[in-house]
């Protein structure tokens, strides 16, 4: 008897499209077929809900597994379902572009009409199939551009299951030689391999930008108000002014140009209290967050679209709208981006390739799994410092001065000391109490804005391997087409070299990320942990003096 093929969930997926199903975290899925269709399973959920579902997003068990129904490494970790809804993925992101009014360089950002897609561009291929499922034809791979005759044009079997994140991203229509477009010299993207594998070329010029002095706009004589940020990069030390949505903007850019690039999330709409102080300090922070990521990037930082973001005049409307313009209508875009990247001259080893994916994988779920935890107790701990705490030191202060008050009913001048020192003991108690409350904002509120900035990487990487993954499932079908005599074998070398270039880029990313990580939390923990040593000294600070008082009460 076959054993029951069963899959556990290790990511939230809420289904968004016809065909798909939802699943839950550690949820069990029973699987129709082992065979992913292009990096996605059919199975049915614990509600008998029968659909697709990421593999990236499962790990696949047997019946007769005593794993069937394991008791959750993390059942007190709670789950956020990130991986799919609260972050837009760059997959779900489709090559359309705004269609922008020209009576104001700033107001044109809110039309959100989009162009359909023309025939032969990468995104028409998912409008010509109805249905849910897959759907696979014949197609002559790039092996004639390669100068062979057409008779010897092998074929391979093309999934068009238009959920597939491979499919979206560009990554197949890549692998299978379809990108095409002239690269030119300024838009080529090197990795280098470094001491520890791929990485992307370092920035020659490298800058930083400030985000300061968040400044509340009105137009349209005071009924349309916005909040304006002063951005200040290094490189041109020149002032510009940009508000939320240009930032808005951006992202949705560079989300759908590089689609192996972890780009970091900016901080989250908000309806209401866009104008309230906190608010306004909060989203700050975390936009200045975003731009230390971008400026680190060696590929973000350098690309023609941020560059326009940072250094266009405010006041210069033609330029912005000519830059504007440009980047929507940027070709180096999903399938083609690939073909700006330069690679190192030896290839990577694929099973060398495929452990150090499956290892990342498994890290930045436990990463995940960690900062959840982390962010969480956090902010636990931070709410009782500013209410719990604060108040049982201000009812010791209370207490102290209410025993002060009833000595000082004894009327002997010989006590007046004392009753003067245990006074003061009940003020250092209650400002005790206050520098509990005030304490978070020093050092764990910049600890949970790390943890939502990495929360928002880890969203994004399912995603990127992926794209990784499906085009290693090409090559070992390319190759298994070889043996069966279905394909020639120069045909399968070019699917394998553009796997190779998906593979580099993907492992350059990876280092980045661990390199920016090392960075952050390092810099983090000692601002954390400097700040508590402070704090502490402060108490102490204040319970000296209030010792001190009783020296000669």
């Amino acid at each position: 008897m076959a054993a029951l093929l069963r899959a556990r969930a290790i990511y939230d997926f809420n289904s968004e499209n016809p065909g798909e199903v939802s699943v839950r975290e550690n949820e069990i899925i029973s699987l129709h077929s082992e065979q992913d269709i292009e990096g996605w399973l059919e199975g049915t959920n614990s509600k008998g809900e029968r659909g697709l579902f990421p593999a990236s997003y499962v790990e696949v068990l047997r019946g007769d597994s005593n794993d069937a129904h394991p008791e959750s490494r993390y059942a007190n970790v709670p789950s956020t379902g990130r991986a799919d809804n609260a972050f837009p993925p760059p997959a779900q992101l489709q090559h359309t572009y705004p269609q922008a009014s020209d009576d104001d360089w700033d107001d044109d950002w809110d039309d959100s009409s989009t162009a359909a897609d023309e025939p032969g561009t990468v995104g028409s291929r998912y409008g010509d199939f109805e249905g849910n499922g897959s759907s696979t034809y014949t197609l002559s791979t790039s092996s004639m551009a390669r100068g062979q005759h057409p008779k010897s044009s092998a074929t391979v079997s093309r999934n068009l299951n238009r959920f597939s994140t491979f499919v979206k991203s560009g990554g197949e229509a890549f692998v299978l030689g379809e990108a095409a477009g002239f690269v030119k010299d300024g838009d080529k993207i090197c990795v280098v391999m470094g001491q520890h594998g791929p990485e992307w070329q370092e920035n020659p010029y490298p800058f930083t930008c400030t985000i300061d002095d968040p400044t509340k706009q009105t137009k349209f004589k005071g009924m349309k108000s916005y909040m304006s940020y002063k951005l200040t990069p290094t490189h041109t030390q020149e002032q510009v002014n940009r508000r939320y949505k240009h930032f808005d903007w951006l992202y949705t850019r560079l989300v759908e140009k590089f689609p192996v690039i972890s780009v970091p999330h900016i901080p989250e709409k908000q309806a209401t209290g866009r104008f309230e102080e906190d608010f306004i300090s909060k989203r700050r922070k975390g936009l200045i967050w975003w731009m230390n990521h971008m400026t680190s990037h060696p590929v973000l930082a350098r690309c023609d679209v941020f560059q326009h973001f940072l250094t266009c005049s405010t006041t210069d409307e033609k330029a912005w709208k000519m830059g504007k313009r440009k980047a929507e209508k940027d070709e180096m875009v999903g399938a083609n981006f690939f073909l700006t990247i330069s690679t190192p001259p030896a290839p990577l080893d694929f099973q060398e390739v495929e452990s150090k994916i499956d290892g990342f994988k498994a890290f930045t779920k436990r990463m995940d799994d960690g900062t959840l935890q982390l962010n969480a107790t956090a902010g636990e701990f931070a709410r009782k410092q500013m209410s719990g705490f604060r108040k049982e030191y201000h009812k010791m202060g209370v207490s102290f001065k209410v025993l002060g008050q009833a000595f000082e009913m004894d009327q002997q001048v010989y006590s007046a000391g004392l009753n003067q020192a245990i006074s003061f003991t009940g003020d250092a108690f209650q400002s005790i109490g206050d520098y509990f409350a005030e304490q978070p904002n020093k050092d764990l509120d910049p600890i949970m804005d790390l943890l939502a900035l990495y929360q928002g990487h880890l969203a994004n990487y399912p995603d990127i391997i992926h794209v990784q993954k499906g085009a290693l499932t090409k090559v070992k079908e390319s190759q298994r087409h070889v043996e069966e005599g279905k394909m020639e074998a120069a045909q399968a070398e070019g699917i394998t070299e553009r796997c190779n270039i998906i593979s580099c880029a993907t492992l350059a990313e990876i280092q980045h990320f661990h390199q920016i990580r090392v960075r952050d939390f390092r810099a983090q923990m000692q601002h954390f942990l400097t700040q508590q040593m402070e704090f502490f000294r402060k108490i102490t600070g204040t319970l000296e003096e209030a010792l001190h008082k009783y020296d000669n009460a």
